[in-house]
């Protein structure tokens, strides 16, 4: 009798376990994590409402669970590329309901206020200046740079610059990216005016050609006001607007009849330019993935009185990509085209100018009207670290991040020159082609260190140092 009861006891046992066994249940890749508290930690000055605009994550999101350490490094390098933050740590934690997943955002803030003698050289690069102008210590310029970020904690900033020496110069302008509730809108003002004595008056086989002075040979003044939107947080609008005022000596209109065309010696425009862009990015100091793009649309003589009446349109795209864990490949193309196609020597642009160049022509000042340019890269990360060192009294200062990647290059350029007499250009109208090798070291507060040995179509090798701050 007793057998009989426990067989029947484990026969009612093992219906009961198999319904068990049968009842649904949840997979963990379907499990939704709701979010409770998001706590910023860190940001002394820096008002939280700033950080959190760049946070797509918010309290009471329902996220899945395989998706929520994905959407947690996303707003992290959103948080990063507002240049405000030396370190930036998102974590999570269990909120005492033990039913939400808290959020806390750990930053470490910069040092805002940088205030540092300027001691720079007053042509285009440093390869330009070591070759070309023989080491000239003479072309310097020297003086004060200020800059006072995240002043109101709202991330505005203050700037100001005065040089002097080879070419005296004073800059002053203030930011404030949110001016609404909404924080879409922002607003920048400012002003520069600059001194030459001795300057490049015209291009000629591809090279500037400086005339040497005592006198006072250009005189430029311009102020602006420019505002953005930011409706997504990858993309951004702009519109500025812009009165400048350019004289130069009858030295000038003499040597250059075209500087400012018809050997005039004034020129006075308003300009109103509108811009979009695209940027995203993991890192806007030194990009591994993403991509960014824009294009802007500038016309230069907005009034009948205006001295100039140019139009040009500038585009740009570029898509990072990492290969593997350590190999990462990058490749861009810019373009500029403009009209009419007879303008002053001044506002002739084409490639030499700021990043705008096919390397390996460093040295040279390929004008134009129009151009297009093709940039691409290979690099391998050799290391990548953050030393922490203690002994340093100030926290903004005692985080050193700091890697170094071998890269490799090769650049294509067009420039059209519809007027190749004036300047007796050997590089328009012709392909331009360079490639290289180099090291690149990133470090503290945006600062790239380039050391590259490069080849270009014309046979030559160089090697070209540059120091440059990214943003």
């Amino acid at each position: 009798m007793h057998r009989y009861k426990i067989i029947c006891l484990l026969v009612l046992l093992s219906g009961f376990a198999k319904s068990i066994c049968a009842q649904p249940v949840t997979p963990t890749e379907n499990r939704q994590v709701i979010i409770g508290n998001v706590i910023v930690e860190g940001n002394h000055r820096t008002r939280g409402a700033i950080i959190l605009r760049e946070m797509a994550i918010r309290s009471g999101d329902s996220i899945p669970a395989p998706e929520l350490d994905e959407r947690i490094e996303i707003d992290r390098r959103k948080v990063v590329n507002t240049n405000l933050f030396i370190t930036v740590a998102i974590l999570t934690k269990p909120n005492e309901d033990s039913i939400r997943t808290d959020i806390r955002i750990l930053v470490k803030e910069r040092w805002y206020l940088i205030v540092f003698p300027v001691f720079s050289l007053a042509d285009r690069n440093f390869n330009e200046w070591w070759y070309e102008r023989k080491r000239d210590i003479r072309r310097t310029t020297y003086g004060v740079y200020m800059s006072y970020g995240n002043v109101t904690g709202r991330n505005d900033k203050l700037r100001f610059l005065a040089e002097f020496g080879f070419i005296p110069k004073f800059d002053l302008s203030y930011s404030l990216p949110y001016i609404d509730k909404a924080q879409k809108t922002g607003i920048t003002v400012g002003a520069s005016y600059l001194l030459n004595k001795s300057m490049a008056f015209r291009t000629w086989r591809d090279k500037l050609d400086f005339v040497n002075s005592e006198a006072i040979n250009r005189e430029r003044f311009y102020t602006f006001v420019n505002i953005t939107r930011r409706n997504k947080y990858y993309t951004f609008h702009s519109l500025d607007l812009r009165y400048s005022h350019a004289n130069i000596s009858d030295t000038i209109a003499a040597l250059n009849p075209n500087y400012l065309l018809d050997r005039h010696t004034r020129q006075n425009f308003f300009q109103l330019t509108y811009s979009f862009s695209y940027d995203k990015r993991d890192n806007a100091q030194y990009a591994l993935s993403g991509q960014t793009g824009g294009i802007q649309i500038s016309k230069l003589g907005l009034l009948p009185m205006d001295d100039i009446n140019q139009l040009y349109v500038y585009g740009s795209y570029r898509k990072y990509i990492p290969i593997s864990r350590r190999w990462y490949a990058n490749t861009g193309v810019r373009f500029r085209v403009s009209a009419p196609k007879r303008q002053p020597y001044l506002q002739t642009v084409g490639l030499g100018y700021r990043n705008d160049l096919v390397r390996g022509y460093e040295l040279y000042v390929v004008d134009g009207q129009d151009y297009a340019l093709l940039k691409s890269e290979v690099k391998l990360k050799l290391f990548s670290i953050q030393k922490q060192f203690s002994w340093i009294p100030i926290s903004q200062f005692n985080t050193i991040p700091i890697a170094a990647y071998l890269n490799t290059f090769a650049d294509a350029g067009y420039v059209q020159n519809r007027y190749p007499e004036l300047s007796n250009t050997g590089l328009g109208n012709k392909m331009l082609y360079g490639a290289g090798a180099g090291l690149d070291v990133v470090t503290f507060y945006n600062m790239v260190v380039r050391l590259n040995l490069t080849f270009n179509a014309k046979g030559e090798r160089r090697f070209f140092f540059n120091v440059s701050r990214e943003f």
